[in-house]
């Protein structure tokens, strides 16, 4: 290899980690294929150059515009005046003449990362991966729509050591105890025929105990789309901490991605539900995604009382239709119904909407759902016992007004 080809390389790598920095899926397959397409194109030509990273580094819709930011920036295209916002920002001030556009404050937050200097050899290096009461207190209280790019990294962290204790059911199942109370008459005969009739003890069984199957059902529309990125830090370390977990996504159509998230490793997970989802940040159609689940999966997911969370703002592109009698179907087949919206962060939230009318009566529980200390919330409310069916309505009522 030629060193320009080596220093070219070296530079497809170093624009890889400033892409991961800023939030993108970009692992090493795809900075693998970028050095390859380079190799099939003119190299002098720049915007042969930005089609060709652009095709195999971006896998959505939404990353197009930070990437673009990004390539002007790392690859210096001196007529990228519209980027002056961004590095204004990185010096500390801001322009006047124009705004800066979306994702510049997690791009400035890359490169200036980028441009730290690292520690020198002879200097001893201290690691403090511990937040301070202060930080801790202020990050759980943070909007995660608000939240930059090193907040997200540390609500990610803060997420992964959270449980979630559901208070454990008794099932129809029975299996052997010398502790149980209840007599097993044919285990008793059988340990007989070992003595030649003899009864010399009695064979003895209790009900099984466990936590209910948990399913949640989360909105990734795009007036979601921020937060379900980071909720599903939450259900993925929720899905590898217990059994009996089943995760779906909706927008315009209904995925379930329960065998996704039982892989350890989230990075892997999380690029394995981005190449099955082709709905991200769409539009919403919750009554067709209910109903489509309640015909489908709902048998098969929703026994043993189960607890169903659904995670949602209630706008519906549909205007509603149909989604009463799928919420109403949805509630009668699960023991505990709770509905997890963003919206309620906002003290003056009234649901006016046709979807949240339509929702609202049918749920034993309306939480929010916006930062870490709701989610600490929600987790204190699944290990309690569970409130009246169908209360979420009547206490939203009567706190209201």
């Amino acid at each position: 290899m030629s060193e320009s080809a080596g220093m070219l390389a070296n530079n497809v790598m170093h624009f890889a980690r400033l892409l991961r920095r800023t939030g993108l899926p970009v692992g090493p397959a795809e900075t693998v294929a970028a050095a390859q397409a380079l190799g099939h194109i003119d190299i002098g030509n720049r915007t042969s150059v930005h089609s060709a990273l652009r095709s195999v580094m971006v896998h959505r819709h939404e990353h197009q515009d930070l990437f673009d930011q990004a390539f002007s920036l790392f690859w210096r295209n001196p007529d990228a005046g519209k980027f002056a916002a961004i590095l204004a920002a990185m010096e500390g001030s801001t322009p006047d003449e124009e705004k800066a556009p979306p994702g510049s404050r997690r791009l400035a937050e890359a490169l200036a990362a980028a441009k730290e200097r690292p520690p020198r050899e002879d200097s001893p290096q201290t690691i403090d991966a511990t937040l301070t009461v202060s930080e801790r207190e202020k990050l759980s209280q943070m909007d995660f729509e608000a939240m930059s790019a090193k907040d997200i990294g540390r609500a990610k962290h803060e997420i992964q050591k959270l449980r979630l204790p559901l208070d454990e059911r008794r099932t129809r199942r029975w299996r052997a105890s010398a502790a149980g109370r209840r007599t097993d008459l044919k285990a008793t005969i059988r340990a007989s025929l070992r003595t030649g009739g003899e009864i010399f003890d009695l064979s003895r069984t209790k009900r099984i105990v466990k936590p209910p199957p948990l399913v949640v059902l989360c909105d990734i529309s795009g007036s979601m789309s921020r937060y379900a990125q980071i909720l599903l830090h939450f259900i993925h370390s929720v899905a590898n901490d217990r059994d009996r977990v089943n995760v779906f996504l909706f927008g315009t159509r209904l995925t379930n991605i329960s065998r996704q998230l039982r892989h350890r490793d989230p990075e892997i997970a999380f690029e394995m539900v981005a190449k099955l989802i082709p709905d991200w940040s769409g539009g919403t159609r919750i009554g067709e995604a209910l109903e489509k689940f309640n015909k489908t999966w709902s048998r098969r997911v929703l026994g043993q009382g189960a607890v169903v969370l659904l995670v949602t703002d209630g706008l519906d592109r549909d205007g509603a239709a149909g989604l009463a009698d799928n919420m109403a179907r949805l509630h009668r087949s699960c023991r505990r119904l709770i509905w997890l919206n963003p919206l309620l962060r906002w003290d003056g939230f009234s649901p006016k909407t046709q979807g949240a009318k339509a929702m609202l009566p049918h749920v034993d529980e309306f939480r929010p759902v916006h930062n870490l200390a709701s989610l600490s919330t929600l987790i204190s409310s699944l290990s309690a016992p569970a409130p009246p069916r169908g209360s979420a309505l009547t206490d939203w009522n009567s706190t209201h007004g």
